[in-house]
């Protein structure tokens, strides 16, 4: 059997099921399918052969890392280790177009379980376990994930590491025999997440190769593998990663792990990308239309005055700015970044009549509020703290964990914790008319224990918890917009994703550094969520100085913003910023719906990239020269995605700087393609010429079809 059976836009990714066997159904191949057609047509399943049960079990012979593991463990004797081993049998299978539910039981371990998959828009299949304990007798969750086979012929593996400051840095190996595990224990996704795991093709590339990825889709600890048996082939999962003790069931009690995403695709990563963005763009949640941000982090600092942002707020409009953000500090002995977390009160001391004077001014300018707060932190240096030091995440009573940015961790699976916080945050956004929160989280959780249970882990609660506390201030207060921010980009996630229209995607705002980071965040999620901002010209993260059409232009294919001082600002450079306001704003319905495409470059010194209309009726293209050519010879730029029988007309967007331009070869005012006429097939086959060009500059070309009357 091949799952999904159907819909309506065809699937990309598939499993085929063999339902022979006392045991659970196996899945005997998974990968790429847009025909319907069974891959394996018949052939006899041995049982070590490729494939695998939708449950891997040591009892069905299987020597790798099992799907569950447990035990369980009696009160009474203080004896533990039975049911460590399950063979579960199946009860019901039932399967829909595009949803596939296994219940099945093992009645000797005093389990039950299900198993669901779901085919999802885009084409990605989304998988979660659920195990019930049906015995007395407590049971041990130690694991739970959701795994597939995948073809022997994906031999490499990408997934993502990083810092503050530069997330998500692509790394590749070959895949070997044994286990290989990406553990996140840091209480959020992390800046050094793996984010997904790829196999691919030997040479997979953005517009090349069959490739197979995974996003545990949670935001808390995870676990992402990829497992390679001498005996039956390779395997790829994830879920969530659990401490000891975190996960214990009593009888009736269930455990669900997290939706677990597989995308494949035959186009390379841009097909990749394109399934989890098409999923994304059918949430509920999903911004209709992603205002133009400043955000007075950059600009001020903690040095907040209603006058200076005042005026800041005028210039603001005056570029065509549509949300302004005003960050931390405006709270409550918030004068630095020790103190005052927690105290989640207007300043009196530096906002004597409250904010509504600077929201009334921002909302008399045209334009959206937004709020810093950062809900699940408190300083030492806070009355919040100074009255409950108990509501900390801490590994025993007597025991605080280190500091980091002078900051500790609530426990948000305290009633009266989680009571305090919706009731702050709630009474801040009923008071004043926001727009937007801007929601952070600056720390990892180290040595997160829950007080109420003398301290043991409650890592996998406090994500709960968080999501509970999001969702119920959503509901709350529907009409406000939300932004998931972590140092950066520490807590991206598909489950984030389900709540927010918004994400950080970087604290690092120099557009150079920006160039790698946008690029592989893209990956995972679609470009209109990823907070992009125009900084100052001497950038606060590295002191380096670029030119601001380069810092735009970077800026311009994601959730585009500024976070710059504007008042210090000449007024011609603030009529080039409004120019490429204007800019962003006319191309937003295409940046923002279309299919991300990143071509390959001939040189390394250049960066190809670009957003192709889902009706395929136009596209934008960026050559971003990064540093110095060792050559003259320039770049075909190549487009896919494009009808390959119809003629694009290309035209040169900007900016046209003849100081931009390097080597013989000319620029004309109006661009080397200008008013050319090329069909889709020769622009994926051969592509446009760019020359060489100055280190830094960023090349614009809109490509629109020639034979559709605007």
């Amino acid at each position: 059997m091949l799952f999904p059976l159907g819909g309506p836009s065809g699937p990309l990714t598939c499993v085929e099921l063999d339902t022979s066997g006392d045991g659970l159904p196996r899945v005997v191949w998974a990968g790429p399918a847009t025909d319907g057609a069974p891959r394996c047509g018949g052939l006899p399943v041995a049982p070590n052969g490729p494939g695998m049960p939708l449950l891997g079990e040591h009892a069905h012979g299987r020597f790798t890392r099992p799907h569950l593991r447990g035990h369980r463990f009696d009160p009474a004797t203080g004896t533990g280790g039975e049911a460590w081993t399950t063979r579960f049998v199946a009860d019901q299978l039932a399967v829909s177009d595009t949803t596939l539910r296994l219940t099945a039981a093992d009645a000797a371990a005093g389990l039950a379980l299900v198993f669901e998959l779901d085919s999802v828009p885009g084409g990605a299949l989304r998988g979660r376990c659920t195990v019930t304990n049906t015995a007395d007798t407590p049971y041990v969750v130690d694991g739970l994930e959701v795994v597939l086979p995948v073809e022997d012929n994906l031999v490499e593996v990408l997934d993502f590491t990083g810092r503050h400051d530069r997330e998500r840095t692509p790394q590749r190996h070959q895949v070997t025999d044994g286990l290989w595990l990406r553990e996140g224990r840091g209480g959020r996704p992390g800046l050094d997440a793996a984010t997904m795991v790829v196999l691919g093709t030997p040479g997979f590339s953005p517009t090349d190769g069959t490739v197979f990825g995974v996003h545990v889709a949670w935001s808390g600890n995870a676990v992402l593998r990829v497992e390679r048996d001498a005996a039956t082939g390779t395997t790829i999962g994830g879920g969530e990663h659990l401490l000891p003790g975190e996960v214990v069931l009593g009888r009736g009690e269930s455990y669900a792990s997290p939706w677990v995403f597989f995308a494949a695709a035959a186009d390379g990563l841009d097909g990749l990308a394109a399934a989890f963005h098409t999923w994304q763009r059918s949430l509920e949640a999903h911004p209709v239309a992603q205002p133009v941000v400043l955000n007075v982090w950059e600009a001020v600092y903690f040095d907040q005055d209603l006058d200076r942002l005042r005026g800041l707020a005028d210039r603001a409009a005056r570029v065509g700015v549509e949300r302004f953000v005003l960050d931390d500090g405006w709270f409550r002995g918030r004068r630095d970044d020790t103190a005052g977390l927690g105290d989640w009160w207007v300043d009196e001391a530096v906002w004597p009549d409250g904010l509504a004077p600077l929201v009334e001014h921002v909302h008399a300018l045209g334009m959206e509020f937004g709020l810093w707060f950062e809900p699940e932190m408190v300083n030492p240096d806070s009355d919040l703290y100074r009255e409950h030091p108990e509501w900390i995440l801490a590994a025993g009573a007597h025991r605080v964990p280190l500091l980091h940015r002078s900051q500790l961790v609530l426990d948000l699976s305290r009633r009266e914790v989680f009571d305090f916080l919706f009731e702050r945050v709630s009474t801040i956004l009923s008071t004043h008319p926001i727009d937007s929160v801007k929601w952070d989280h600056n720390r990892d959780l180290l040595e997160a224990g829950a007080g109420e249970r003398r301290g043991a882990p409650s890592a996998h609660e406090q994500a709960l918890a968080f999501h509970r506390l999001l969702d119920a201030l959503r509901e709350a207060h529907p009409h406000v917009a939300w932004e998931s921010c972590a140092s950066g980009g520490g807590r991206i996630d598909l489950s984030v994703l389900e709540r927010v229209q918004r994400v950080w995607t970087s604290d690092m705002t120099d557009a150079l550094a920006r160039q790698q980071i946008q690029s592989w965040t893209t990956q995972l999620v679609a470009p209109e969520y990823l907070g992009a901002h125009v900084s100052s010209p001497a950038s606060h993260s590295t002191g380096r100085t670029l030119g601001l059409d380069f810092r735009c232009a970077t800026a311009l294919f994601g959730a585009f913003g500024i976070e710059w001082d504007l008042t210090t600002v000449s007024d011609d450079d603030l009529d080039r910023l409004a120019t490429w306001v204007a800019r962003h704003q006319r191309f937003r319905p295409l940046l923002h719906s279309g299919r991300v495409v990143r071509p390959e470059s001939s040189d390394p010194a250049v960066l190809l990239h670009g957003v192709v209309a889902a009706d395929r009726s136009e596209a934008l293209v960026a050559h971003v020269q990064l540093d110095e050519s060792t050559h003259n010879r320039g770049v075909s730029v190549r487009v896919p995605g494009l009808d390959a029988e119809a003629p694009y007309r290309l035209t040169w967007e900007g900016p046209v700087d003849r100081a931009a331009v390097s080597g013989s070869a000319p620029l004309p005012a109006t661009g080397p393609t200008s008013g050319a006429e090329l069909t889709g097939g020769v622009l994926q086959a051969r592509g446009f010429w760019l020359p060489r060009r100055r280190p830094q500059t960023i090349s614009l070309v809109h490509l629109e079809r020639a034979d559709v009357t605007p």
